[in-house]
């Protein structure tokens, strides 16, 4: 690459146009460019060096074992309405009883809000958990200080949602997490 430096320069300059010379056709522009490219290297063509490159990762070999997302069986997906009735509802019962918790618990800073369909739990330095819907995807996103990002589709046979690629029911993260954090059982079922 070092010894094309040079070169690059020289095409850049003669592509540039200088308003003293008047335009010419492009093919006559053209030329000093391609002489300049095989006098920079005879053999290849003057495009050699974009071919030379790969733009392809090849496999990633993971290992057997990993985990990775389940499939998506997209006959399963709701429709928007009945994905709206089922966030809506699991939202707002999550902030109602996230409320009641928060008069259990005595952590500063505490705080539930839900605005523009986002529910937030501030558990002061703790952390915040954010958890909003997915319309497009019909999922319910999760942010947790704890487990980090997520994203739950609904689970038809266990009637709740579920992130497919560690099978986690998204009330019985909650609960388990926030006992973790705040020391008080709680029962979001």
């Amino acid at each position: 690459m070092a010894s094309r430096l040079p070169h690059l320069r020289r095409i850049s300059k003669l592509l540039k146009p200088t308003p003293s010379i008047p335009a010419r056709s492009s093919r006559d522009s053209l030329a000093p460019l391609l002489l300049l490219l095989r006098q920079a290297r005879p053999n290849d063509s003057p495009w050699s060096f974009a071919s030379s490159r790969s733009f392809c990762s090849g496999p990633l070999n993971l290992p057997q074992d990993s985990q990775g997302p389940a499939a998506v069986d997209y006959r399963s997906l709701l429709q928007e309405d009945e994905f709206h009735r089922l966030a809506n509802s699991t939202i707002h019962d999550l902030q109602e009883k996230l409320e009641e918790y928060g008069d259990i618990v005595k952590i500063d800073g505490f705080d539930v809000d839900y605005g523009n369909e986002v529910l937030t739990l501030k558990l002061g330095a703790l952390g915040t958990y954010v958890l909003n819907k997915q319309t497009p995807n019909r999922q319910i996103w999760l942010s947790s200080p704890v487990s980090g990002p997520s994203r739950f589709d609904w689970d038809h046979s266990a009637q709740a949602w579920v992130y497919r690629r560690t099978k986690a029911n998204l009330l019985k993260l909650l609960e388990s997490e926030l006992q973790q954090l705040c020391g008080e059982p709680l029962n979001l079922s």
